[in-house]
């Protein structure tokens, strides 16, 4: 499973894009970064994971995708002669992570960047773990970088800024260089990132954009799909639609709407029958957050199938 809710995709404010950049080539984008984008495109990766090459000569590349063989060998054809300094995880899925090892074997340069997979939570009892298939449990990195903490080559400097939520080890990348973000699956500018229980924590999440929205970045390169322009605006939107989301959640609860299946078929009314596992989790997400909060209440943890109320 991938990252992003396409559900939220079909329900979402404008300022989204719908155009996708092309996978299978590599592209210049600044004096700084090219971009080979993987060919694993579907409902929840947008024309597939971005890879990004960072610098000229001696270079990082970020989230080398998915294991992948042939991405792999393509990156490399393109960076013939140059030198990988560094391979950066933004976070540990295994459309973002398991590449690396991949990349490593064959040039040897150390990996940094986000630590091993981490969950926002325990299981609790009989609770299944539905996502499992998803994260990538076999990442180690050389380097982990702390929020703060930087890699830097010729020209460029990598800065960690921990953004926690899609998943709890969650980092963007920023670009002091050229005045840009590398935001993950964090913010993307054609879907919302879905947030699941237990592995993401949508407080975390939440708090997360808020912290990006104190940034002075001017254009974000993120995990899937083209840049997010304006990111500040976007973040900002981003945080409203979650808001408002939240709102439509408690409506339901007061409608006297107590299981999140039914809650779906409320509020995303519409929705591609393949779409509504992701449309639960987010629900579920925000759920946890209510009943954290005092916001909502629960027989026990809080649970995909559990029943619900208003606190």
């Amino acid at each position: 499973m991938t990252s992003e809710s396409a559900a939220d995709a079909q329900a979402t404010p404008p300022g989204f894009e719908n155009s996708m950049p092309a996978a299978g080539l590599m592209e210049t984008l600044s004096p700084l970064v090219r971009r080979r984008i993987c060919s694993n495109g579907g409902p929840f990766t947008a024309s597939g994971t971005c890879s990004y090459v960072v610098g000229r000569g001696r270079v990082a590349v970020i989230d080398p995708g998915p294991a992948d063989a042939e991405h792999i060998d393509a990156l490399l054809a393109d960076l013939d002669g140059e030198r990988i300094a560094a391979i950066v995880v933004t976070h540990t899925h295994r459309d973002h992570s398991p590449g690396a090892r991949l990349l490593q074997a064959r040039t040897g340069a150390p990996i940094v960047g986000c630590g091993p997979h981490r969950a926002a939570r325990q299981l609790a009892e009989n609770e299944l773990p539905i996502l499992d298939a998803s994260a990538d449990r076999e990442h180690r990195p050389d380097r982990e970088l702390p929020d703060g903490e930087s890699v830097s080559g010729d020209g460029w400097t990598l800065s960690a800024v921990a953004t926690p939520g899609h998943t709890m080890n969650h980092l963007a990348f920023a670009l002091p260089e050229e005045n840009v973000l590398f935001s993950g699956d964090h913010v993307m500018a054609w879907s919302t990132s879905i947030v699941a229980p237990p592995d993401g924590s949508m407080r975390a999440y939440m708090d997360s954009l808020d912290r990006l929205r104190e940034r002075g970045e001017t254009l974000y390169w993120p995990g899937h799909g083209g840049p997010v322009r304006d990111p500040r605006r976007f973040v900002r939107g981003l945080a409203a639609h979650r808001r408002q989301r939240e709102a439509a959640i408690r409506a339901r609860l007061a409608a006297g709407d107590r299981d999140i299946r039914t809650i779906v078929r409320a509020i995303y009314q519409g929705l591609a029958p393949n779409l509504l596992g992701a449309a639960a989790l987010s629900v579920f997400a925000h759920l946890e957050d209510l009943v954290e909060r005092g916001a909502a209440v629960t027989d026990g943890p809080p649970l995909l199938d559990g029943e619900y109320r208003p606190a």
